[in-house]
């Protein structure tokens, strides 16, 4: 599966106010962009529209409610991009400071960068955040980067190609070691178990997420589902012992533009640790360390850090 990952180097030209955690922001302020961008038939829904097949908005964003019956019978897929916003706590910017923000394109999106790179321009002409003197805060995009490489600046306006990373399915071919990892969410993680929300993290929970997230992906936007021992996996990882955990739930509040209406989205971060025969999960933890796992992952939620060590927890 092609994995994108694009940096995007901004200027604020005006002051802004934004939420501790902009990732919601951003997705809704970058969805609203790239239809200004690429629509084609103005004040008309995209499951009526005639375009929407070919449209790249309504196949960003819309494709999981184009779905029909299909989504009754199976999970909604998963779409085709990821925003890593800003991980400081800062709400209030002034004009001048730096606005930077990643965005992860999977799969054939990876041809649509341009479209994406057009939209997040318009979105620093429109503004992002609440109004201050009437004014959304305002940026410039200055430049954008991708595997250490500037593809795109304001002077010349030109976007060069750019080469994929091609990620490699996880395999079973590992061998067993007893090892120890300490995870760190460094944004909020939402699992649902049972059907409700999980304020714990036992490792069989965290496996299965990571093994929906890889499986989900590679069926969309690569070459097939990963050939791996999904049963085995999930049952070896009940044999991992949680040795130590400092996570706390997080409450943060999101606007829906949709719904019109502000919703509470709350998720586990802090650390947590585990012990066992943890060398076949490595694959997964890298992929999805990557990847995010968990609900509104294209928010930015459910990014993690991990540190792995042979001998006992600290």
């Amino acid at each position: 599966m092609l994995l994108g990952t694009y940096e995007f180097y901004c200027t604020l030209t005006s002051p802004a106010i934004l939420p501790a955690y902009k990732g919601s922001t951003f997705r809704g302020a970058f969805g609203a962009s790239l239809k200004r961008a690429v629509c084609a038939i103005k004040n008309q829904e995209c499951n009526n529209c005639l375009l929407s097949v070919r449209c790249i908005y309504a196949q960003t964003f819309e494709h999981s409610r184009n779905d029909g019956a299909m989504s009754q019978q199976k999970a909604t897929p998963p779409v085709p991009y990821l925003i890593e916003p800003p991980l400081d706590t800062q709400t209030r910017y002034s004009s001048g400071s730096p606005f930077n923000f990643s965005l992860l394109l999977f799969g054939a999106a990876n041809d649509s960068l341009p479209y994406f790179v057009y939209a997040f321009e318009l979105m620093g002409e429109f503004g992002i955040g609440a109004r201050v003197d009437g004014k959304r805060g305002c940026y410039l995009l200055n430049e954008v980067r991708s595997n250490g490489k500037v593809i795109y600046d304001s002077v010349s306006r030109k976007l060069n190609a750019i080469s994929p990373l091609q990620l490699v399915a996880p395999t079973n071919d590992i061998v067993l070691s007893e090892s120890t990892i300490k995870l760190k969410m460094l944004t909020p993680l939402r699992l649902k178990h049972q059907n409700e929300l999980s304020g714990e993290l036992p490792f069989n929970l965290l496996v299965r997420a990571m093994l929906r997230r890889v499986s989900s992906l590679f069926e969309h936007f690569g070459s097939g589902e990963p050939a791996l021992d999904y049963k085995k996996l999930v049952a070896d990882a009940q044999n991992v012992q949680m040795v130590a955990s400092a996570l706390r739930w997080h409450d943060w509040e999101r606007y829906s533009g949709r719904q019109e209406k502000t919703m509470l989205m709350g998720g586990l971060i802090g650390t947590i640790t585990y012990k066992g025969l943890l060398t076949p999960y490595l694959p997964l933890l890298e992929l999805c360390q990557k990847l995010h796992i968990g609900k509104q992952s294209s928010f930015g939620l459910g990014s993690f850090d991990f540190e792995i060590s042979t001998g006992d927890a600290a």
